[in-house]
């Protein structure tokens, strides 16, 4: 067996400071490959469609709901009612 390092089986310092830079900064833009078929651009462009028609329909959903009442935060107007409750029962 061989005693101590070889010649080759070192390890490179660089990589590791390269891919963590790499995963900080983000590119912008698709980061898919666009269909060359016309079966799958048909497919993606309903696809498309199909994903802006529900969000729209939730973001409609939400501006029913938020214009119903004022708009809060949940947990805070949870503690605000703990508090509340705690304040009204001073003992009996």
């Amino acid at each position: 067996m061989v005693q101590g390092k070889t010649k080759g089986l070192q390890a490179k310092a660089g990589n590791s400071r390269h891919a963590s830079k790499a995963a900080a900064n983000t590119k912008k833009g698709k980061r898919t490959i666009a269909p060359k078929k016309p079966v799958l651009m048909k497919q993606a462009a309903m696809h498309k469609d199909l994903t802006a028609k529900i969000n729209r329909s939730i973001e409609r959903q939400m501006v029913s709901a938020a214009s119903s009442g004022p708009l809060t935060i949940m947990k805070n107007t949870a503690q605000e009612e703990g508090s509340s409750k705690a304040k009204n029962k001073p003992g009996k």
